[in-house]
C-alpha cells in the first residue's frame, strides 16, 4: 500500500522536486519504506511506498522498457500473476515481479480498458509520453482514494487531500453544499469534498487529461443488482467457493498478514478461511459495558486457534485520539466507529503489515437491519396512495412520543425519501434550526433526497431491498465505510484488504434474489446458510453490533462539556448557531431526546474546521 501524488501543468513548465517532496512528505504514513519522484516538462509524479509485494524491486515511479509509459500506483492487483502470464504470452517483457508493472503492460495492451481486467483495489496515474496524456483510475468499489483539483493552469491529484493542500497556490474554502449534505449523511457524498475545488474521483471511474487541459471522466463499471431465479442451494455453493477464492487471493503478500476479528459473522468468515490456509494473528477492540465485543471475539479466536490480541478503549483513550484521527481523515466523517478502527489498526500494526477485514459483506448480501423495513412496512405500502397521504398528514400532527407514529410516518413515505443510506442525522428542518446560512441556500442546493434520487432512478425495475443496497453501494460504502477503513489503517502504515469487495464475488451477490438475502426474520440469510459448517455455530446468527461506541452516556457527563467547549472554540460560528447546539446538549441531558449523534456530527465538523481551516498550513505540513 502506498501514497501517490503529482501535478500536470497546462503550460510549458516543469514541476520542482521541492514541491513534490512537500506533497509526499505529508503522506509519509502511507509509505514509510521508500520515496520516489519523476519529472519532465509539465509532469511531476511523487510516490511514497509501503513495501508489501516485490519488496526489493517495486520502486516507483516505474516505466516500461522504452520509458514511454510511467506509472504511480496505490493498491494491490490480486490477479496480477494470471495477468502477467497472459501479457508475457503476448510478448511483453517484465523487469520486476511487482503488480505495478503488470498495470503498465496492461495499459500498453488494452489502453484505458486496462481497468476492466484488474481484480483488486487501486488508485493510479499513468503518463503516456507518446499521446502526451495523463490517465488515472480508481477501483470498482472505491476501496482506495483518489482526490484531484483542476484549474485552467493545472491538474493536481493525490491519495490524500493533504498532498493537494501542500501544493503551490491552493486555497482552503468550505464547499457549503458539502456541509449541508454532511449534516445528513455524516460524510460528504462523492464527487465533492468539504473543500471547494477539490473532488473525489468516484469509484469505478477513470479520468483522462490531455496536453491542453481537457479533462474527461468515464464510468467503466456499475455495481447494479440483477436478481436471477435460481435454486437457493446453487447460490449457497457459489458464495462458499467465491469467498474462499477471494480470501486466498487477498492473502498474497511478502509480509506478515493478520485479520480484524469482531463478534460477527463477516470477520469470522474471513478469519476462518485464512486460518485454514496458515496460522494467523487476529485483533479486536471494545469498550467497557454490555456491548463489549472483545470476550466473544476472544472465544472465537480460541475456537479457530489464532494468535489473538485485544484492547479495551477507555473514554480518555478515545478522546485523546481525536486530533490525530481528524487529521488523517482529511474530511469530517462523523462515524464514531472510525476512532475504534484507528485503535484496532494501531494494535494490529504492532504485529503485522497487512490485515484482512469484513467490510462490504452487508452491502453485498443484505446485512443491515434497515433492509428488513420493506417487509415490516408492507401492510401500509399496499394501501391506496390517497389513504397513505391522509395517514401521513395525521401522523405528523401527533406528539413525537405517541406509539406507532414513526411506523406510520415511515410506512406512508416513499422509499426514495425515507432511505438515504445507513445514516440520516439531520433532517432539513433540523438543519434550518442549527445553521447560520441563508434560507435560500437551504432551498436551492442539491439535497440528500436529490443525490439519492440519481441512484433510485436507475433501479425502478428492482425490489425495495435491492434498491436500498444499491444506494448504500454508491453512497454509504465509499463515503463512510471505505473512507474510514483506508484512512484509519493507513494512519498506522497498515494495509487493509477487503475480500468481500471482489468484483467476481460481487458477480455472485448481485444475482441473488432479495427473498434469499432477507428471510426467516434475519438479514444476510443466505450468507449465514453458506457459512454453516465453516464458522462456529454460535456466531452464525449473532446480531450485528459494529463498534458500539457509548456516545449517548458520554454526552451526558463531563465529556459533553468538553465537546461543547471545543465546538465553541473551533471557529465554526459563521456556519453553526452555537446557542442552538447548547440547547441540543441540554435537551439530551434532561432526557428530552437522544441528540448524541447530532452533537457528534457537529463536534467532528468543529474539530475538522479547527485542524484544516484554523491551524493550516503549519499542521498539514507536519505529519502525525
Amino acid at each position: 500500500m502506498c501514497g501517490i501524488t503529482g501535478v500536470m501543468y497546462f503550460e510549458d513548465r516543469e514541476p520542482t522536486e521541492a514541491m513534490l517532496q512537500q506533497m509526499t512528505d505529508v503522506i509519509v504514513h502511507r509509505g514509510p519504506n521508500d520515496v520516489g519522484f519523476w519529472t519532465e516538462n509539465r509532469i511531476g509524479l511523487g510516490f511514497r511506498r509501503l513495501s508489501v509485494i516485490d519488496i526489493k524491486e517495486g520502486h516507483q515511479p516505474l516505466a516500461n522498457e522504452d520509458e514511454t509509459v510511467w506509472i504511480i500506483f496505490n493498491g494491490e492487483i490480486y490477479n496480477y500473476k494470471e495477468l502477467r502470464t497472459m501479457l508475457k504470452e503476448r510478448g511483453h517483457i517484465f523487469r520486476t515481479q511487482s503488480d505495478t508493472e503488470v498495470i503498465v503492460h496492461l495499459y500498453e495492451e488494452f489502453g484505458e480498458d486496462c481497468v476492466k481486467h484488474m481484480r483488486g483495489m487501486f488508485g493510479f496515474v499513468i503518463w503516456d509520453r507518446k499521446k502526451k496524456q495523463l490517465f488515472g483510475a480508481r477501483d470498482h468499489f472505491g476501496i482506495k482514494p483518489f482526490y484531484y483539483h483542476v484549474s485552467d493552469r493545472q491538474f493536481l491529484f493525490g491519495s490524500e487531500i493533504k498532498s493537494l493542500l501542500a501544493a503551490e497556490g491552493m486555497n482552503r474554502l468550505i464547499h457549503t453544499d458539502s456541509l449541508l449534505n454532511y449534516l445528513t449523511f455524516q460524510y460528504v457524498p462523492e464527487p465533492h469534498t468539504m473543500f471547494q475545488g477539490i473532488y473525489k474521483l468516484p469509484p469505478a471511474h477513470s479520468v483522462t487529461i490531455t496536453f491542453d487541459g481537457k479533462m474527461t471522466l468515464h464510468k467503466y463499471w456499475d455495481p447494479m443488482f440483477e436478481p436471477e431465479e435460481k435454486p437457493f442451494d446453487y447460490y449457497v455453493e457459489q458464495i462458499r467457493e467465491g469467498l474462499k477464492e477471494s480470501v486466498k487471493l487477498h492473502m498474497v503478500s511478502d509480509v506478515e498478514r493478520g485479520c480484524f476479528l469482531s463478534s460477527g459473522i463477516d470477520s469470522t468468515a474471513i478469519a476462518t478461511h485464512m486460518r485454514n490456509i496458515e496460522p494467523i494473528r487476529t485483533f479486536s477492540v471494545g469498550f467497557d459495558g454490555a456491548n463489549n465485543e472483545t470476550p466473544i471475539a476472544a472465544q472465537t479466536a480460541a475456537t479457530l486457534g489464532t494468535e489473538h490480541y485485544d484492547k479495551i478503549i477507555t473514554q480518555d483513550d478515545f478522546f485523546a485520539t481525536m486530533p490525530k484521527a481528524i487529521w488523517h481523515q482529511d474530511e469530517p466523517v462523523a462515524d464514531p466507529s472510525a476512532i475504534a478502527l484507528y485503535h484496532v489498526a494501531q494494535l494490529a500494526r504492532e504485529h503485522v503489515t497487512v490485515v484482512l477485514s469484513g467490510e462490504g459483506a452487508d452491502e453485498l448480501f443484505g446485512g443491515y437491519r434497515i433492509y428488513r423495513e420493506p417487509q415490516s412496512l408492507k401492510p401500509l405500502d399496499q394501501l391506496p396512495s390517497s389513504v397513505k397521504r391522509m395517514l401521513n398528514r395525521f401522523a405528523r400532527i401527533l406528539p413525537s412520543g405517541v406509539k406507532g407514529r414513526n411506523y406510520v410516518l415511515r410506512g406512508t413515505t416513499p422509499l426514495e425519501e425515507r432511505f438515504l443510506g445507513n445514516a440520516k442525522i439531520f433532517s432539513e428542518d433540523m438543519k434550518a434550526e442549527v445553521l447560520r446560512l441563508d434560507s435560500e441556500m437551504l432551498r436551492a442546493y442539491k439535497n440528500p433526497v436529490q443525490i439519492a434520487g440519481d441512484y433510485y432512478n436507475k433501479t425502478k425495475h428492482l425490489d425495495p431491498v435491492s434498491r436500498m443496497q444499491y444506494i448504500d453501494m454508491n453512497l454509504w460504502m465509499p463515503g463512510d465505510i471505505l473512507m474510514k477503513a483506508d484512512k484509519m489503517t493507513m494512519a498506522h502504515s497498515l494495509e487493509l484488504r477487503v475480500p468481500f469487495l471482489d468484483k467476481e464475488l460481487f458477480e455472485i451477490a448481485r444475482r441473488i434474489p432479495a427473498k434469499y438475502r432477507i428471510a426467516n426474520g434475519t438479514t444476510k440469510y443466505i450468507f449465514r446458510k453458506a457459512m454453516e459448517g465453516i464458522i462456529p455455530d454460535p456466531i452464525l446468527n449473532r446480531p450485528k453490533l459494529g463498534f458500539p461506541v457509548p456516545l449517548r452516556d458520554w454526552m451526558k457527563g463531563a465529556m459533553g462539556d468538553m465537546v461543547m467547549d471545543q465546538i465553541k472554540t473551533s471557529g465554526i460560528e459563521d456556519y453553526i448557531d452555537i446557542e442552538a447546539v447548547e440547547k441540543m446538549l441540554h435537551k439530551h441531558r434532561i432526557g428530552q431526546g437522544d441528540y448524541a449523534r447530532r452533537l457528534w456530527t457537529l463536534y467532528i465538523f468543529a474539530l475538522w474546521h479547527k485542524t484544516f481551516m484554523e491551524e493550516l498550513p503549519k499542521k498539514v505540513l507536519t505529519a502525525y
